[in-house]
């Protein structure tokens, strides 16, 4: 209960501090960068996907699913040698919750500048300097009931730039499963309020941000693997992640209430085949206004606890972007799946596909048993006729013997009526 009472205080605080602050757009934007390979190519419908674990700050409520420890990092080099390095760690807390920290910088190094009044370097003797944003995350998630999941996230922020500043944001969301391989999944970004402090004693804020998502999975046997669809859909409140325009970096477009073309313009998704021998591949599309945003990409998943992705991300406008993320599970490592988790389903299908190869084999020998031996059944109904037919005549002293050789004849004889019968 402190512990909750403490960030309620905290969100309590930043509500009420939000009055005397400015309203801007994007306040702690960096908080919304896409680390994780897979869900960047599949169109960074992050809220969407399931088992990306270096997610947690759009996805929670996915830690309900969390069955081992997993560790799992990522590096991204975008323009103008800017980087973007993210490290998560997860553990399952028991049955249907799990916990998610989470460490990232996103920044350049060796900036070259001048000084005020100093005169210009000869050659390439520059001053350098260093920008980068520092977050830190933690991201809870826990099964409600069989179909219902909560996930619950609190990101802080420090900025060292021309001046530093501290930021801070708490994330809440509901994942509901309508059927079988349906979800429908919602988040509140921001339900505090996300902040910002800066040095020079400026207070920004921007207002919540609600959005939903959807995913639904498809078994095609017949093809070994699996078929999984996403969408995120812009969200829902403000105008600020409408239908955005590459050419002016404005964004344009209504309300979901003024124009479902242009909400729904605003949205992203993406598809992915696992095959069950452990590859993937992914294609989607960050922006469904246009076809320059695509996204492609492949993973691997290694002896189960080795899991390598990559992503291929275009942009209308800038260069291309790479990138490639590791997770590691060192409980998988050392450890068999536990039986009932998705992680052992392969090895449950493999054990199922080699039981015909067995059936057949004992089949076979039993076949070969039963041929070897056909003399046996053409000579026991021979011996076995004036036995029937001697019934009614004396028995004498030498044919008391008759039945210490019978069990052989009379097992074959007795195996001959219930063929007949």
């Amino acid at each position: 209960m402190t512990f909750a009472r403490f960030f309620v205080g905290i969100a309590l605080l930043s509500a009420a501090g939000s009055f005397a602050a400015d309203r801007v757009v994007g306040a702690n934007a960096t908080l919304d960068i896409e680390p994780g390979a897979r869900s960047a190519a599949l169109g960074s419908a992050t809220m969407a996907v399931d088992g990306d674990y270096l997610g947690l700050m759009s996805n929670p409520y996915q830690l309900a699913n969390v069955n081992y420890a997993w560790a799992s990092f990522s590096h991204t080099e975008y323009y103008e040698d800017t980087k973007y390095d993210f490290a998560s760690a997860v553990v399952p807390l028991g049955e249907g919750q799990g916990l998610g920290i989470s460490f990232s910088r996103f920044g350049a190094d060796d900036i070259p500048y001048i000084k005020e009044g100093e005169p210009l370097p000869e050659g390439s003797d520059y001053n350098t300097l260093s920008i980068a944003d520092w977050v830190f995350s933690a991201t809870f998630g826990r099964k409600l009931t069989d179909r219902l999941e909560l996930g619950i996230g609190f990101h802080g922020l420090y900025r060292d730039m021309d001046q530093t500043g501290w930021g801070f944001r708490g994330d809440a969301g509901l994942r509901f499963r309508a059927v079988d391989e349906l979800y429908v999944s919602g988040l509140l970004k921001g339900w505090t309020s996300s902040a910002t402090s800066w040095e020079s004693g400026e207070f920004e804020y921007s207002s919540p941000e609600l959005y939903i998502a959807a995913s639904y999975g498809l078994p095609i046997s017949y093809l070994y693997g699996r078929l999984n669809l996403f969408w995120q859909g812009a969200e829902l409140l403000h105008r600020e992640a409408r239908d955005m325009e590459f050419e002016t970096d404005k964004d344009r477009g209504k309300r979901v209430w003024e124009s479902p073309l242009d909400w729904l313009s605003g949205g992203h998704g993406g598809l992915e085949y696992v095959f069950d021998f452990g590859l993937s591949l992914r294609a989607g599309l960050s922006s469904f206004t246009t076809f320059k945003s695509v996204t492609a990409g492949a993973g691997l998943v290694i002896a189960k606890f080795v899991k390598i992705d990559y992503a291929f991300e275009s942009h209308p406008v800038l260069s291309p972007v790479h990138r490639v993320s590791v997770s590691i599970s060192p409980y998988l490592f050392s450890h068999v799946p536990k039986q009932g988790t998705p992680e052992a389903a392969t090895s449950r299908r493999a054990i199922l596909t080699e039981e015909p190869d067995n059936d057949t084999a004992y089949e076979e020998m039993e076949r070969e048993a039963y041929d070897g031996a056909p003399e046996a059944p053409a000579t026991a109904p021979a011996e076995a006729a004036p036995v029937a037919v001697e019934e009614s005549a004396p028995v004498e002293q030498g044919q008391v013997e008759a039945p210490a050789a019978a069990p052989v004849g009379k097992a074959v004889i007795e195996t001959d009526d219930e063929v007949l019968e």
